[in-house]
């Protein structure tokens, strides 16, 4: 990432490049600014790449045409979505996103759509609306989509170079033209990209090459806990669906990939206060001239933090902590090390936006971040929260937020239980814990009939791509609820038996996910295809499922 003065460098710059062209300045007797603005994307870019048109087949071509030729219009649907908060956890703009999403589904012609409420959860919590929409076009194939439209919440507004939710646009490395706001990499500019490629395709021929069902869920960023109890109480919903096809994109080098597997995460929340332990201030805080005298709950939680990990942070010393995790597997193996051949650290580093790794050697890397079991500290409050100045406090309570990222054959609940025994072990009986939820594991694999359309397409526009493992693997996926659908949930207590192949994959790049200045790329660069040729490529995907490119 740039630093600091790049970015307010950019930032200006691009904000006087904007306000130029949309007729901004102190002009207060300005022509109001027209409904449909001419933002000049280019569809190309710079991009070096171009898709082989000679086996696209005419009326995808006329698809791509209008795709170019409303360019404009797909960047504008996108910035309208992020002008839109959607932050899960707090619950801002939640109720509005779902309506919102459920107007993108009816725009397709879907039959049926229709905002779910989930009142309450397993977890004790309610989760937010789920949309779902089933849209039949008398076709032979049937493709259900997932979306999320929950984000994370805005946790450092002074290191955006632009409000969170404006939508705008800088220039960013080799490409010209980027959107920044919260949600444009995660998720909301696959998924508009997604939208905007198969509402090309329907206003150009007036129907889809293959059915689709979509599910929306708002608590992605919660854990899922609203679409597991949607999706436990209404699996008829889905059985008619022959697969799942999910967004993707392409890593900064311009080389692309496949998803549709997910590692395990379980989350849960540590208190420790004086009224459960006995000591230290009981009904508030109070002030911190009585440290003195009195016992700290906040320093007594540090000390208890401080038991659950090695000295580094890094690894985890509750007992049976990784018990069942499985080995990778020789094809896994060899996946790594061919990777790690041509893994430059120093820029992976740089592209998320971290000092170092905790390792030097590319394979140990690849291997700790994405088959690496974790226990994180996500957050923690307490007692005087405000930055600068002073205020003695002696807090009464303190909550931590923790995540641990988890294998096959491993059980988040279990890992759960077993921090919950030695806890106890260690005198700490008094911390409650809250589990926010789990979402465990789910293998994929890719030889079916999407995964060999994403091949396709992948080789139609020319990307460079990384075969996944032949066996079925979680590689490719991070953490999601992939298990709801892929089988796997039958094996849970109270799960459903639905099972349908999972795979992912798309044109296009953005970052920064969960961080500030998230963006998403309008114009792509080199062999980084940028938002229209996403777009093109989602298009192709379905025609080639479809059997279509053939004919």
């Amino acid at each position: 990432m740039p630093n600091r003065k790049v970015w307010t460098l950019i930032a200006l710059m691009a904000a006087g490049s904007f306000l130029a062209a949309c007729g901004g300045g102190s002009d207060m007797g300005a022509d109001p600014v027209p409904t449909t603005v001419d933002l000049g994307v280019r569809p190309e870019g710079d991009t070096t790449l171009s898709p082989d048109l000679s086996r696209v087949p005419e009326e995808l071509q006329r698809v791509f045409q209008h795709i170019d030729d409303n360019a404009d219009e797909h960047v504008m649907n996108l910035r309208r979505w992020i002008q839109q908060p959607s932050i899960s956890n707090s619950g801002e703009g939640i109720p509005e996103s779902a309506q919102m999403v459920k107007g993108f589904f009816d725009q397709l012609g879907c039959q049926h759509s229709q905002v779910y409420e989930v009142p309450m959860t397993e977890w004790g919590q309610p989760g937010n609306p789920v949309v779902y929409a089933d849209c039949d076009y008398g076709k032979e194939q049937t493709l259900l989509i997932y979306w999320m439209y929950d984000t994370m919440p805005i946790t450092q507004p002074e290191a955006w170079v632009f409000p969170p939710f404006d939508g705008e646009f800088t220039e960013f490395g080799p490409f010209k033209k980027v959107m920044i706001g919260r949600g444009t990499t995660n998720s909301k500019g696959p998924q508009m990209t997604m939208w905007n490629g198969m509402h090309a395709i329907y206003e150009v021929t007036g129907s889809m090459p293959v059915n689709l069902i979509f599910i929306a869920e708002g608590d992605e960023e919660r854990m899922s806990i609203g679409l597991r109890q949607f999706v436990r109480e209404n699996p008829e919903l889905f059985r008619h669906a022959d697969a799942m096809y999910r967004t993707g994109r392409q890593a900064r080098s311009g080389a692309a990939g496949f998803s549709g597997g997910s590692e395990g995460c379980v989350y849960i929340e540590l208190t420790t206060s004086g009224e459960s332990w006995g000591r230290g201030p009981v009904p508030s805080n109070i002030h911190g001239i009585h440290k003195r005298s009195t016992d700290s709950p906040v320093l007594r939680h540090m000390k208890m933090i401080d038991s659950l990990i090695t000295d580094d942070g890094n690894g985890v010393l509750v007992p049976g902590f990784y018990d069942g995790a499985a080995p990778l597997s020789p094809a896994e193996e060899e996946m790594f090390r061919s990777s790690a051949e041509n893994l430059d650290l120093a820029i992976a580093a740089e592209n998320i936006g971290v000092a170092r790794f905790m390792t030097d050697d590319p394979l140990q890397h690849l291997k700790n971040a994405r088959y690496g079991i974790s226990f994180n500290m996500d957050g923690i409050w307490s007692g005087n929260m405000y930055p600068g100045g002073a205020g003695a406090i002696l807090p009464n309570r303190v909550t931590s937020k923790h995540n641990m990222r988890y294998v096959p054959n491993m059980d988040g609940l279990e890992m759960v239980q077993k921090i919950r025994d030695y806890l106890d072990e260690q005198g700490y009986e008094d911390v409650e814990m809250t589990i926010i939820g789990d979402v465990p594991w789910s293998k994929s694999n890719y030889n079916n009939a999407l995964a060999d359309s994403v091949r396709e397409m992948f080789s139609i526009f020319g990307v460079r791509y990384r075969d996944p493992v032949a066996e079925d693997s979680i590689l490719g996926g991070g953490y999601w609820p992939a298990y709801l659908f892929s089988g796997r949930d039958g094996t849970l207590p109270g799960g459903t038996d639905l099972a349908m192949p999972i795979v992912g994959g798309a044109v296009g790049h953005g970052g920064g996910a969960h961080a500030a200045n998230e963006f998403w790329v309008i114009e792509g660069a080199g062999e980084v295809y940028g938002m229209i040729g996403g777009e093109k490529s989602v298009a192709t995907v379905l025609y080639s499922y479809a059997g279509l490119l053939d004919e």
